[in-house]
């Protein structure tokens, strides 16, 4: 986001509070609830791999022994873009300060967009004709994205193919990377049996039980739960519902799928008032997939005074922008979020903060920071195999531990491939902007 207030992922809102969760569990966005659970689970053995596994293809021959291509797959056109492009800015910050270069080889970096103006979000179309690029240039060795978990889905068999590595700044579906998501998750999206994913972000089994716990914590009794029908969307709202459920609060009503797609959900929101009245409305969707416009709705049907709760993919100026920042002055709303906002930053968090802000002259979105470890993690594993050899590259990656060299102190990938960080933030929407409430730390 170049003019917004700087944050992480889709969500802009005024008082609206950001339940920030720096998580240890991997970029997931995916389908059902099956989290805490799933998140103990090592999906590499051979009972996880597919019935039939398929050869890994040979990388395409020609190119330049000497230089390695980066490419990134994000939404660069619709309202996200202003989250993608701290995302971007933050890759660039780590490649610019490695001089474009990992051991012996010269990095080169394509910036490619999975959206179009016509959806104003992702499309499986584009998102494959990416990652299909990527996998046709002799020269890439590394796919830095997808954005949104749905989008990982559809990318990550074609790029396992070829073992083709995967970093995630902000996926966080659950079925991603283990059991826990959709029936098939996490096999069918490895078609040869074997990992080339992984994810800077703590998963949503962390964030979706840390989005309920909050909501009994500030006393609620009652909620109606809503979702886009998406993979990141519904994934989180089954998960909040299953631990709200555990945790006494009472789901009301039956959870619901939203037509994102609507010119409004006045009707939805007269509904819930009359027939249920609940302390809580949670949707789990993002800006993208009508967050803003149940804000405003909530208020102009008389539900201001309930609580809307939304996760991190409403963590961006987006969301306030498209409720409208006034709609937050009558409506309390928190959003979760897997990690701190950048004020909140410490060490040499901090310091790429600061560095972020003298180079764009704005602070950075939420997501930035996740750009920037992705960058940073692309050129360890580049030095670790010292090789031009992408399933070599790969298996450098997924072999870091205790890495310190990023701005989110010291974390390692698990046997799935997903981050062990665990820590998690509550922000509200307040002024326009976004307010930090409270921190939370959950163990896998």
């Amino acid at each position: 986001m170049n003019s917004a207030r700087p944050f992480r992922r889709p969500a802009a809102v005024c008082g609206f509070l950001v339940l920030a969760i720096v998580l240890a569990v991997g970029c997931n966005r995916s389908g059902e609830r099956r989290s805490r659970g799933a998140s103990t689970n090592t999906d590499q053995g051979k009972g996880d791999a597919p019935a039939t596994t398929k050869p890994i293809l040979p990388s395409p021959t020609g190119g330049d022994p000497k230089v390695i291509k980066i490419y990134s797959s994000l939404p660069r056109t619709g309202s996200a873009k202003a989250q993608t492009d701290a995302i971007v800015n933050g890759i660039r910050m780590a490649l610019d300060e490695a001089g474009n270069k990992a051991g012996d080889f010269t990095l080169k970096y394509e910036d490619l967009d999975d959206a179009t103006a016509a959806d104003g979000k992702w499309t499986a179309e584009r998102e494959t004709a990416n990652a299909n690029k990527a996998m046709q240039d002799p020269d890439a060795m590394i796919y830095i994205g997808p954005y949104n978990s749905g989008a990982a889905a559809v990318s990550m068999p074609i790029l396992n193919e070829g073992r083709l590595l995967m970093i995630s700044p902000a996926c966080t579906g659950v079925g991603l990377t283990k059991r826990g998501g959709e029936p098939g998750e996490p096999q069918k999206y490895r078609p040869t049996g074997t990992l080339n994913f992984t994810r800077v972000v703590p998963a949503d089994d962390i964030q979706g039980p840390v989005g309920a716990e909050f909501a009994k914590s500030i006393g609620i009794k009652t909620v109606y739960i809503l979702d886009d029908n998406e993979v990141y969307g519904k994934g989180l709202a089954n998960l909040f519902r299953e631990v709200a459920e555990e945790n006494g609060i009472k789901a009301v009503g039956k959870q619901e799928s939203i037509d994102y797609k609507q010119s409004d959900f006045r009707t939805l929101m007269a509904r819930i008032k009359n027939d249920y009245k609940p302390d809580a409305i949670y949707f789990g969707g993002t800006s993208q997939t009508g967050a803003g416009q149940i804000a405003k709705d909530m208020v102009a049907e008389g539900l201001g005074k309930t609580i809307l709760i939304v996760p991190d993919g409403c963590y961006e100026a987006a969301f306030i922008q498209a409720a409208g920042a006034n709609v937050f002055k009558t409506l309390t709303c928190y959003v979760t979020f897997g990690g701190l906002p950048p004020e909140k930053l410490e060490g040499r968090g901090k310091e790429f903060v600061d560095r972020y802000k003298g180079k764009y002259k704005t602070m950075p979105e939420g997501y930035a920071v996740y750009g920037y470890e992705s960058g940073l993690v692309a050129v360890e594993a580049i030095k670790r195999a010292a090789k031009k050899d992408r399933p070599t590259i790969t298996d450098a990656c997924l072999g870091i531990k205790d890495f310190d060299k990023g701005a989110l102190g010291k974390w390692s990938f698990d046997a799935n491939g997903d981050t062990t960080m665990s820590t998690l933030s509550v922000m509200k929407v307040e002024n326009g902007d976004f307010a930090f409430v409270k921190l939370f730390s959950r163990q896998k």
